[in-house]
């Protein structure tokens, strides 16, 4: 992606200065910067809010019931994970942040969900737990159904999109909202059942 990023940058230099318009590339690099620290500035209060209430939620014990309310569709997800290993609480608050549109702050959760399956995989090697275990430096299938998870990420409110474009201007930046879901869940659908169905075989 740099090799990307810095080779279109290189074009674009190049192409206005052969055919005299370096001035304005200047000018749209300059107002290209301006608008990248004004976006900043409105998504950072934006994720700060919503990770405010995630926050207030997990200290309050909220993500905790939730998570316990999940329980029979993580125990779908993941059925050889015990009732109250760790990780179930940190595959819960990313799932939850995911569905907010919250993946700055889903992110936290999920490496921290990523360090607890890996230590699960290495109880189940010291034989602590029961159940087959991967070699070390490989993935499990939980890790594997979580990371498909996150890349599908089911979505009820884009926080980011719709930051995005009331930034640039939208006349309905909500808009985006139901299409969105409707994306976002046959995605979601499409790697629930593809997982499963390599889980088994």
């Amino acid at each position: 992606m740099n090799y990307l990023w810095g080779g279109m940058i290189l074009v674009g230099i190049l192409y206005g200065a052969l055919t005299g318009n370096l001035e304005a590339v200047t000018e749209a690099a300059l107002e290209s910067a301006r608008e990248a620290v004004n976006l900043c500035v409105v998504m950072a209060g934006v994720m700060a809010l919503w990770v405010g209430i995630m926050k207030i939620a997990e200290k309050s014990g909220l993500i905790g019931q939730i998570t316990r309310k999940m329980g029979p569709f993580l125990n779908f997800l993941f059925p050889r994970i015990p009732e109250n290993h760790p990780c179930r609480q940190y595959i819960a608050s990313n799932i939850i942040a995911n569905i907010l549109g919250l993946g700055w702050a889903a992110t936290p959760a999920g490496l921290k969900a990523m360090e607890e399956l890996e230590n699960l995989e290495e109880d189940r090697r010291r034989g602590v737990l029961p159940g087959p275990a991967r070699e070390k430096g490989w993935a499990s299938n939980e890790m594997c159904i979580f990371l498909i998870i996150n890349v599908s990420s089911l979505q009820l409110i884009p926080v980011s999109v719709i930051a995005y474009r009331s930034q640039y201007g939208s006349p309905s930046p909500a808009a985006i909202v139901g299409p969105a879901l409707a994306a976002t869940a046959i995605s979601t659908v499409a790697a629930l059942a593809f997982c499963k169905w390599k889980d088994r075989r």
